[in-house]
């Protein structure tokens, strides 16, 4: 059997001896960071890492004098007294490490908790922090293969880092799950779904008045599941996205996404399609040959400066296709007015790179299935309804204001908002 041997030195015995008589002469510099460990109101991993093992124990021991004071061989010392030292472990983010730990004893009440000790051993960031490097592509199965230094390590399974898991997740979840909007001016919203073994997860991604990027919810159910969508679009309205204003929604094709959004939040909502949607779609019909031509076309509709004008173009478009291809035509006809959204809300240019098309919401899905690649078999649907969520809510850690979002100001008083005073001032001026 092959196995991993490591190697000490006698330069590294003796580096660890000058460390540790180090911290024995200047304990005092530990003092602050002992102080945030005890107070566990700071990750410890870090520290770990940087001041390493030998400095973790010294930190265990001034924390025991700091409850008995300092050893004093053969001469008698208060009512709590040194007791040695046994084996131990504290809890990293990413597994236990072995360290020689003090031993304290009250002289009538038996045995005293080392609080350094203690804290180390309930990181309450233990399991979030596990969670967080398996989403970043650590799979559960070749955990303990791939952590350094795992010849200091303990007691880390495969299974105790799955429930650990669990255990975080469901906390993540239910964090967004009572997202609240009260308080969030949401302008836009992107609603597209995504696939996860046999499941599918709706999601939505809210563009608020600075251009900020918000994870809003997730669902089980794909787009065109009616019911799904109305659970989503309910949930929304019912944690305090106001049913009474106007939104731009930014949706792909799927007709039960649009009557949802009629029966939630009325039919006087501005809808836009995805235009890349679109030409995919028109593309699947028709011969490569076709292709290149019916995209330019597509792409200088679309960015003509009229609604009336772009529709004219692509209608001619689907006269010049029906001959040939009468799929390709219906699928182009399909929806048509609402690819110009924009254009009819005379929504300023600089704005339609974003809100053209629901890319704003594909790329961050992009990052939830990478940090959810690992995952070979989706048990349920309720274990992908935990990582999916968990997966959002780490990717929206990496979200940047949208493109354009200097000029958001105009869409608010499109969608009938007041916009900030200074602003409408200026675009009088202009």
């Amino acid at each position: 059997m092959k196995r991993t041997y490591h190697m000490v030195t006698r330069g590294a015995r003796e580096s660890a001896a000058v460390i540790e008589q180090f911290c024995q002469s200047n304990g005092q510099i530990l003092l602050p960071i002992l102080e945030l460990i005890e107070s566990a109101s700071q990750v410890v991993d870090g520290v770990i890492h940087e001041i390493g093992h030998r400095v973790i124990e010294q930190i265990l021991m001034l924390s025991a004098e700091q409850v008995a004071g300092e050893k004093t061989p053969g001469k008698p010392g208060g009512d709590i007294v040194h007791h040695g030292m046994q084996p131990g472990s504290v809890q990293l983010a990413d597994r236990k490490l072995k360290v020689s730990r003090p031993r304290l004893r009250h002289k009538t009440e038996g045995e005293v908790p080392v609080p350094a000790y203690q804290s180390l051993r309930r990181n309450p960031q233990l399991g979030r922090q596990m969670l967080g490097s398996l989403l970043r592509g650590v799979s559960t199965r070749e955990y303990n293969d791939v952590l350094p230094r795992m010849a200091e390590t303990a007691g880390v399974s495969r299974s105790s880092v799955s429930r650990k898991a669990v255990e975080a997740s469901a906390e993540e979840l239910k964090q967004l799950q009572q997202r609240r909007w009260e308080n969030v001016d949401i302008l836009v919203i992107y609603i597209d779904g995504q696939r996860f073994g046999t499941h599918h997860m709706m999601s939505a991604v809210g563009v608020s008045s600075d251009g900020r990027k918000h994870i809003m919810g997730i669902e089980p159910g794909a787009t065109e599941n009616s019911a799904a969508v109305k659970r989503l679009l309910t949930h929304l309205r019912e944690h305090g996205l106001a049913a009474d204003r106007q939104y731009l929604f930014v949706i792909d094709g799927s007709k039960a996404l649009r009557a949802g959004i009629e029966e939630v939040f009325g039919g006087a909502q501005p809808v836009q399609r995805c235009r890349n949607h679109k030409m995919r779609n028109v593309i699947d019909e028709l011969p490569r040959d076709q292709h290149s031509q019916t995209l330019a076309v597509m792409r200088a509709a679309f960015k003509a400066k009229t609604a009336k004008e772009g529709q004219e173009r692509l209608e001619k478009l689907a006269r010049f296709l029906e001959h040939d291809h009468a799929s390709a035509a219906r699928s182009l006809r399909e929806g048509l007015t609402e690819m110009f959204t924009l254009q009819r809300l005379k929504i300023p240019e600089s704005l339609h790179k974003c809100l053209a098309t629901t890319n704003i919401i594909e790329s961050p899905q992009s990052g939830v299935q990478r940090r959810t690649g690992n995952v070979s078999r989706w048990r349920d649907e309720d274990m992908a309804h935990r990582w999916v969520a968990s997966a959002w809510l780490m990717t929206e850690g990496h979200f940047r204001r949208i493109v354009g979002h200097e000029h958001l100001w105009s869409l608010a008083t499109i969608l009938g908002r007041k916009a900030p005073e200074a602003r409408v001032s200026e675009a009088n001026v202009a």
